[in-house]
């Protein structure tokens, strides 16, 4: 069991995964709300994602100032990154800028550019929250899958 390098933890967080979004709740007497979700990463932009801030997701955000998101490879050997830090920017979402980018990422060029004209074709207050890793928490099984 290791831990990855800083190489190593980028690569990983910038492949695709569907991460896991986690912030604290506005509402005190409830957990965390932990949620998955599409995002990106850049060492440049930090982690983006998009939602409503009309959601529990961006009132959360808004309201805590700060989240943390995992991506894990589900499949041996098991991995995973996991990134928290605060929110240093919001900006309303673009559909070239930001969504169409995000749905081809996640789901093809034909199907995400349908997807993105299907987003663009209804109102939307979706924003792009930005937030920069200060923690980093990581694993990778790889060297107990080796055989010796």
């Amino acid at each position: 069991m290791a831990t990855m390098t800083s190489a190593q933890r980028e690569a990983f967080l910038a492949d695709l995964h569907v991460g896991v979004l986690s912030v604290v709740d506005s509402d005190p007497a409830r957990g965390p709300l932990t949620v998955p979700i599409w995002y990106q990463y850049s060492p440049e932009n930090g982690v983006s994602i998009i939602t409503s801030p009309h959601s529990r997701k961006g009132k959360d955000i808004e309201a805590a100032g700060r989240f943390s998101l995992v991506a894990q490879q589900e499949d041996l050997p098991y991995m995973y990154v996991s990134v928290e830090g605060p929110l240093i920017e919001t900006v309303p979402c673009d559909l070239d800028e930001h969504l169409r980018p995000m749905a081809v990422r996640y789901l093809g060029a034909e199907i995400g550019s349908a997807y993105a004209e299907a987003w663009a074709a209804s109102p939307s207050t979706d924003v792009v929250y930005r937030m920069q890793p200060e923690r980093w928490f990581t694993f990778d099984f790889s060297d107990q899958m080796t055989s010796t």
